[in-house]
């Protein structure tokens, strides 16, 4: 029996990957354990090994293609099998009976053909699918009358058949998923006018009105083809204008793009700036790396300090330390605000592939050294594409530094589901007065970028007033650790 490829779940929150490229081709032998396929995702890229002894039959996906977790890709068998043509869907599904109650939740890719159906007069308006379907199928907002059945003898929607469903949608954001459902559009026949083609809520909301329009569509108002011919034309580059390269979007620089502007959409940003006086902060760090570089086997970083600063202060004010409830897939807006008890630090770190925030867990528990030791393990891994599942997420703060730049203020953007996010500026000689006289002092402009959703401007300016002291007071970490 030919064994299956899929898209394996590298981590708690992966949904999906990126078809990077097959390392064996279609039709070679392969051995169990041998490198087959490379996915990516937006933390690194991973491998995909060979379970089986066979050969390989790959199946329809093109590199590139984004595919959801679980999803198959290929088979491994005989030289005569070929891809299994039932995880494909049809391009207008029949409507389907529903069961209210199914068997157990186990062994999903390999559901037994015994389960009982239902005889042709029963329930003839419901659909049959197995719980963990159901599940997906809800979660996902995928009308279970639009999926091809391929359990119980063709007659039973299977999780696999969800995830081939959702495999062949076009990509869409989670408000226009949910719109399009409850509007009955189908997604297909959409155009996505968002970051990579991706569909939006507006995109739907003009489809929906479109179908309104079609076929009368009124004297003198423009037709859906012309609007479409408006928008394209409205697009094409004039004869002056040059293009040096057209980089595609996609990979983790889409994934970027899609979660930022999620962020900016979403939140209710508020930033404050503060300056904070480091010239004790700058001397203490020089003395310390001094004395313990050799010891350590590297000297501690301005990171690594104001990352433990914001540790302190996060458990100090855990109301930053929070995010909001997730929404559900009916849609309904965050209803709780969760205050975290584990103070995880994203720090964000720029790579050849893009921005990336590794993240130290329970950074308020670690030593400096501790900190600093793990950090750079995990830096080097996001650098070199080696991250593993779990670095880099489960975050519940995020520090962004680009003082190293230069740069002496800026605005971040909100790493969702978090509450906030700390912009580090350069440290830079100035002229400033103390007990009446012009002294040159070393300033850090601070930057904190809040959702004011969670959090209120005067608490918020309580934490970063915190921070700010302990920058410019270190020996204070005494007493915040006592």
């Amino acid at each position: 029996m030919a064994k299956e490829v899929f898209i394996p779940k590298l981590g708690q929150t992966m949904e999906e990957a990126i078809l990077a490229r097959w390392l064996v081709a279609d039709g070679a032998k392969v051995e169990p354990g041998q490198e087959i396929l490379e996915v990516e995702t937006d933390k690194a890229l991973f491998t995909v090994e060979a379970t089986a002894r066979g050969v390989l039959h790959i199946g329809p996906y093109k590199q590139g293609d984004v595919v959801p977790v679980l999803a198959v890709v290929a088979i491994i068998g005989k030289p005569e099998d070929k891809f299994v043509p039932a995880l494909s869907i049809s391009p207008s599904p029949l409507p389907l009976p529903s069961l209210g109650s199914e068997e157990g939740t186990e062994g999903e890719r390999q559901e037994p053909d015994s389960s009982p159906l239902p005889q042709p007069s029963e329930d003839k308006g419901r659909v049959f699918a197995s719980p963990r379907a159901r599940k997906l199928a809800e979660a996902k907002g995928v009308a279970l009358a639009q999926v091809t059945p391929t359990g119980g003898s063709g007659q039973r929607v299977a999780e696999r058949d969800v995830v081939a469903y959702l495999s062949q949608l076009p990509k869409a954001t989670p408000v226009a998923q949910r719109v399009a459902s409850e509007a009955g559009v189908d997604l297909r026949t959409v155009t996505g006018t968002g970051p990579g083609g991706k569909i939006t809520k507006e995109d739907v909301e003009r489809a929906v009105s479109d179908e309104r329009q079609t076929p009368e569509t009124a004297q003198g108002q423009v037709t859906k083809d012309e609007r479409e011919h408006f928008v394209e034309s409205s697009l094409v580059i004039g004869p002056s204008s040059e293009v040096s390269e057209r980089v595609p979007l996609k990979g983790v620089r889409a994934i970027i793009a899609d979660r930022m502007a999620t962020s900016v959409h979403t939140t209710a940003r508020v930033t404050l700036l503060m300056e904070a006086d480091a010239t004790e902060f700058v001397t203490m760090r020089e003395r310390l790396k001094g004395r313990v570089e050799k010891e350590w086997g590297y000297g501690p970083g301005y990171n690594d300090l104001l990352a433990k600063i914001v540790a302190m202060a996060l458990r100090q004010f855990p109301y930053m330390n929070a995010r909001l409830t997730p929404s559900t897939s009916s849609g309904q807006a965050p209803d709780a605000i969760e205050r975290l008890s584990h103070v995880n630090l994203g720090m964000a770190v720029d790579t050849e592939r893009g921005l990336l925030v590794p993240v130290v867990r329970d950074a308020d528990k670690k030593s400096l050294r501790q900190f600093g030791a793990e950090f750079r393990e995990m830096v080097e891994r996001a650098r070199t594409g080696r991250s593993l599942p779990d670095d880099l997420t489960g975050g519940t703060f995020t520090i962004t530094n680009l003082g190293m730049y230069d740069v002496l203020a800026f605005t971040p953007v909100i790493n969702l589901p978090e509450a906030a996010i700390l912009g580090i500026g350069c440290i830079t000689p100035q002229p400033v007065v103390r007990e009446g006289q012009v002294v040159v002092r070393q300033i850090l402009m601070l930057s904190l970028v809040f959702d004011h959703r969670l959090v209120d401007g005067a608490p918020a300016a309580r934490f970063l007033q915190y921070v700010k002291d302990l920058i410019e007071e270190p020996y204070l970490w005494l007493a915040a650790q006592s």
